[in-house]
């Protein structure tokens, strides 16, 4: 391989949590381009191939890049099970806050995409804008995104990946498939085996693939108010097309004759893309301040609440609700949570993070049960007005209702936040279809049975 270049930028590590981000800062500039990759990657190892190194020079001269290893990738702290969006949404606002950056442009492709998504929706204060290559709101195929593979056609490649990952002739197979172009050069081939054998061990590849293959941010797309650009290739036309039409006011560009995964293996027709995204970067204004965010609201309250006090007597009455209280306010305290209200005996509070949210919501069941109160929750994801520290919109009595339905102990969620946390260490019972009393249409509920 050839040797890295003398200016090779230092590898620095961001904490997200327990885990250790490695990230690397190239080039000055007023503006923060963040590159979230939709593969597996190795920061050094990426140094090695001048084509890669000359597509992020080029965005350099746009602004500051930020490069950053996927956890479980690379660099970065292996982990022991599949990371969710929102825990790879802390990783990108850790590695941000490590490097100074108050908001960035983010750049990224395929499966990154999603992330990007999800994180633009959640902080537009921290999001400029976003560049899409290739987007995927989806991995799995559904009847209304058809272009996802399906599960046979996962378990075949994840039934693959595991044992052949590191083989030199499967490796040079995917090279083949995903960058035509590329593959065709001796030199791109030879890197590739090698950056692919450095990025990750079979069963780091193996979880990453899982990942991309579980989640699912086509809820999401309507709230992301970022100014936004799709690039995409020919064959990705349909698939680009759903994004773009989803995200508001997207601008979709379609580089014809690329046909490469990874676009800089193609300088020729990667240059059309890297104008266009440099066109879209010096064409930002001032980014508006946000007033709409992404977040999921938990509503509890207390079963037969009424008949309990009649029971007690008005003063025990009391004494059990501020124990009730203070256990509430110290699991949101823990999970991040933001109390907006609290009426009688519930509470309504928001989360940053789905996962984040189901986990309150268990705690505070579990605690509550514990003092002889038997509690119910539910919980929504969904797009926001935000109006000084309160939230409002039509997500919030989305919210209330699916409470209504929970059962004692229960807590309930919509399909959006569970699709948001596909791949955690959180399962959910499907308790059908309902209507929600005032709220177009049927809404499919599921119980949290373990988190």
């Amino acid at each position: 391989m050839p040797s890295p270049r003398p200016d090779l930028p230092d590898v620095q590590y961001a904490r997200s949590g327990e885990v250790a981000i490695a990230y690397q800062v190239v080039g000055e500039g007023d503006e923060d381009i963040l590159f979230v990759r939709g593969t597996l990657a190795d920061l050094l190892a990426g140094w090695d191939m001048p084509l890669f190194v000359d597509h992020i020079d080029r965005l350099a001269q746009s602004g500051r890049v930020l490069l950053f290893d996927n956890r479980g990738s690379g660099l970065s702290d292996p982990v022991r099970q599949v990371p969710t969006l929102e825990t790879r949404m802390d990783d990108i606002r850790a590695v941000m806050d490590a490097a100074g950056s108050e908001r960035a442009v983010l750049w990224a492709a395929q499966e990154g995409t999603r992330i990007a998504v999800l994180f633009a929706a959640t902080y537009p204060e921290r999001t400029t804008a976003l560049v899409l290559y290739d987007p995927s709101a989806r991995g799995l195929w559904a009847p209304d995104y058809p272009w996802a593979s399906t599960e046979d056609e996962w378990a075949l490649e994840l039934r693959t990946i595991r044992e052949r990952w590191g083989d030199r002739g499967y490796l040079e197979e995917r090279a083949r498939q995903l960058s035509p172009y590329g593959a065709d050069n001796t030199e791109w081939l030879d890197w590739f085996v090698w950056y692919m054998r450095r990025s990750a061990s079979p069963a780091e590849a193996v979880a990453f693939h899982r990942m991309s293959m579980e989640g699912d941010v086509r809820d999401v797309l309507p709230a992301v108010r970022s100014p936004t650009l799709v690039l995409h290739r020919t064959e990705m036309r349909d698939e680009a097309l759903y994004v773009a039409d989803n995200v508001r006011a997207a601008r979709r560009v379609e580089v014809e004759g690329l046909h490469d995964w990874f676009s800089w293996a193609d300088p020729e027709h990667n240059q059309v893309l890297l104008d266009e995204t440099e066109r879209f970067i010096e064409g930002l204004g001032a980014p508006p301040e946000p007033d709409r965010v992404l977040a999921t609201v938990l509503f509890t309250d207390i079963i037969e609440s009424t008949s309990r006090n009649a029971e007690l007597g008005d003063r025990a009455w009391r004494n059990l609700l501020e124990q009730h209280h203070s256990a509430v306010r110290r699991r949101l305290v823990e999970f991040r949570g933001q109390e907006l209200d609290t009426a009688g005996d519930g509470f309504f509070a928001a989360f940053d993070g789905p996962g984040r949210a189901i986990k309150c919501a268990q705690a505070i069941v579990q605690d509550l049960d514990a003092l002889g109160l038997e509690v119910r929750a539910g919980l929504h994801t969904g797009e926001f007005e935000r109006l000084d520290d309160k939230l409002t919109g039509i997500s919030a009595p989305i919210g209330a209702r699916i409470a209504s339905f929970a059962r004692g102990g229960e807590v309930l969620v919509s399909s959006t936040t569970k699709d948001l946390v596909a791949g955690s260490d959180i399962s959910f019972e499907d308790r059908g279809e309902h209507e929600l009393k005032g709220i177009p249409g049927e809404w499919r509920l599921y119980a949290v049975s373990s988190a």
